[in-house]
């Protein structure tokens, strides 16, 4: 269940809004996922925090019916801040969500309140990554998302999770949209030069497994960022770190959204 709004001139934008009387934290989620995937931070940490799960444009129920960068999705989100009479709030961004939530806060630096990355990277992709992502999003468009291709995106993405439901969720995601979402992600512009107008606290996580982005691509960030707290890095961490290490993450999440939302 969920709502569903108009923001950014016109764009529909799927949420939910898990209510509470804390302050509020907009939670932004991985490429080829959706808002569902903080479920374990909404049930550990649900009851002090008002957490505003968004499908971001392209993914979940939210639609992409035209080319898009996450620039667009920044406002998106903000757009949604004003439809929920929000004028701040902190953000949890993983991987793709913490793309979404670097630019919200150079956008809006008065409006973001804390933000937390987790697996991310602030940087352009790497130009021979960024060929070899098109070459998978161009097989999944032409041919259907393979058990392999499944298998090998839960693999890289979730480590030992299991995955089945996400796999279930990605065999649906029609090949125009893939495509589409493909060019945003390998296209993004690099922020590190920026980094150092953003005015919030800011949280970094990182996986030292993560098979997407090494370390150093989050210790960039906090050398960046002027009121970054030290890089948290967990063992053993795969990529979406806050679906599949919530032990690790959640209490780093409490201290800082309690100090800092």
């Amino acid at each position: 269940m969920g709502s569903t709004v108009m923001v950014n001139g016109g764009q529909r934008l799927h949420y939910v809004d898990h209510g509470g009387d804390g302050p509020p934290v907009v939670l932004l989620h991985s490429f080829l996922m959706d808002g569902e995937m903080f479920a374990p931070q909404v049930a550990e940490l649900g009851a002090e925090f008002r957490f505003v799960a968004v499908d971001e444009r392209g993914h979940g129920e939210t639609p992409a019916d035209a080319p898009f960068d996450y620039w667009d999705v920044a406002r998106d989100v903000l757009g949604l801040l004003d439809e929920l009479g929000l004028d701040r709030a902190a953000v949890i961004g993983t991987s793709q969500g913490g793309f979404v939530g670097l630019r919200m806060a150079l956008l809006a630096p008065e409006r973001v309140t804390a933000l937390c990355v987790l697996g991310t990277s602030a940087a352009a992709e790497d130009a021979n990554v960024a060929a070899s992502y098109r070459e998978l999003a161009a097989t999944w468009a032409d041919n259907g998302p393979a058990d392999q291709l499944t298998d090998m995106v839960a693999a890289v993405c979730l480590g030992d999770v299991e995955a089945d439901d996400w796999k279930d969720k990605w065999r649906a995601v029609p090949g125009p949209r893939i495509a589409r979402i493909m060019e945003t992600l390998v296209s993004r512009d690099g922020l590190l030069c920026r980094l150092s107008n953003v005015r919030c606290p800011v949280l970094v996580m990182h996986g030292a497994a993560d098979a997407v982005y090494p370390v150093c691509r989050g210790a960039e960030i906090v050398e960046g960022v002027s009121r970054a707290e030290p890089l948290v890095v967990v063992d053993g961490g795969a990529h979406f770190l806050s679906l599949t290490d919530p032990r690790a993450v959640n209490p780093h999440l409490r201290k800082f959204l309690t100090e800092h939302a």
